[in-house]
């Protein structure tokens, strides 16, 4: 052992090496050492890594987002625009705003949608009314509806009731645009296309998704509660309200928001089945005020003062609930 350890270099030898190292390896090696990676002997510092990979993360996050929420930032920029050369132009802010028209306000854009809307033949707060009714009310009765079945596929024994689910869920396979016709022969036969109730009974009805994540919630709820709950006498109607709609209102709470902004923000289904132009929604009077202004260029930003209007109340709606959303559909995969 004496002669193994007489055999070994000295250690300035390895300084010596190091000493030889090429100063660009040098500088490499200083730079990684300080961030962490140990390379050519540097010492590595785990705290310091941790902070440049925090930094990169935030780096790549921020440049996403970004991208997601510079279109929204233009649309609100054009709506202040002067006319449409000015909104066609803006990047970051209009080179000239509607402060700048004849007689213009900051908010010009913003009053002149109202004009624009009473030449169409269009009342602003009766559209608005008509988006609240189809969004609110199916939104509501079909959550209840969808709860009702995610219960009776969740938490009830019946024959065939793996058969039925799965039926369902077959359903959910067929497009919704392949059988669009279909329904407005049936709507235009029941006189539904003319006074908007094509837009609000069938969503009365619920929705296969809505019932099926639901359904996955309630998974996690105990059966047992349900069986004490019969003991003491109450039936399912009692059980339904008293127990599971309050221990399911996470998951129905963000069901509803996600069916409310689909519902708001619907385009297709009123362009085929709403057949008069009085219960007409947002989404389809922003289309035909974009498609009728055309080549107006004092018009053009009013159209996109009107999108702003039309997107910002589900802006709004996302950003208080976002949590309740996210929470929900995390726990819509667990399991008893």
């Amino acid at each position: 052992m004496t002669e193994v350890i007489n055999e070994m270099p000295p250690v300035e030898n390895a300084g010596e090496g190091q000493k030889e190292l090429n100063p660009f390896f040098k500088a490499l090696r200083t730079f990684c050492g300080w961030f962490g990676f140990g390379i050519f002997g540097a010492t590595s510092n785990k705290r310091r890594r941790k902070v440049f990979y925090d930094v990169i993360t935030y780096i790549i996050l921020v440049f996403f987002a970004f991208i997601m929420i510079y279109p929204f930032w233009w649309m609100i920029a054009a709506s202040f625009a002067r006319n449409r050369a000015s909104m066609l132009d803006t990047v970051w802010w209009p080179s000239e705003l509607a402060t700048e028209n004849r007689g213009g306000t900051f908010f010009y854009h913003y009053t002149n949608i109202m004009r624009i809307m009473e030449n169409n033949n269009f009342d602003y707060w009766r559209v608005v009314l008509n988006t609240l009714i189809y969004s609110i009310v199916p939104v509501v009765i079909g959550l209840i509806t969808s709860t009702m079945a995610a219960f009776a596929f969740a938490k009830l024994n019946f024959k065939g009731k793996n058969f039925v689910f799965f039926y369902c869920l077959a359903a959910i396979m067929v497009p919704g645009p392949s059988i669009m016709i279909a329904q407005f022969c049936v709507y235009s036969e029941l006189n539904w296309t003319m006074n908007g109730l094509s837009m609000i009974i069938p969503g009365c009805f619920g929705a296969i998704m809505t019932a099926f994540f639901i359904r996955q919630f309630l998974f996690s709820m105990p059966t047992s509660i349900i069986e004490a709950a019969k003991i003491d006498g109450a039936g399912y109607w009692r059980i339904f309200w008293g127990f599971v709609m309050p221990l399911a209102m996470p998951a129905v709470m963000a069901q509803g928001i996600l069916s409310f902004i689909g519902c708001w923000n619907n385009y297709l289904g009123p362009l085929i089945f709403v057949r008069s132009s009085e219960w007409y929604p947002l989404a389809l009077v922003v289309s035909q005020l974009n498609t009728e202004i055309g080549t107006n260029v004092d018009s053009a930003p009013s159209v996109m003062a009107l999108a702003v209007l039309a997107l910002l109340p589900v802006l709004v709606l996302f950003a208080v609930f976002q949590k309740t959303i996210i929470g929900s559909i995390m726990l819509t995969g667990s399991k008893e």
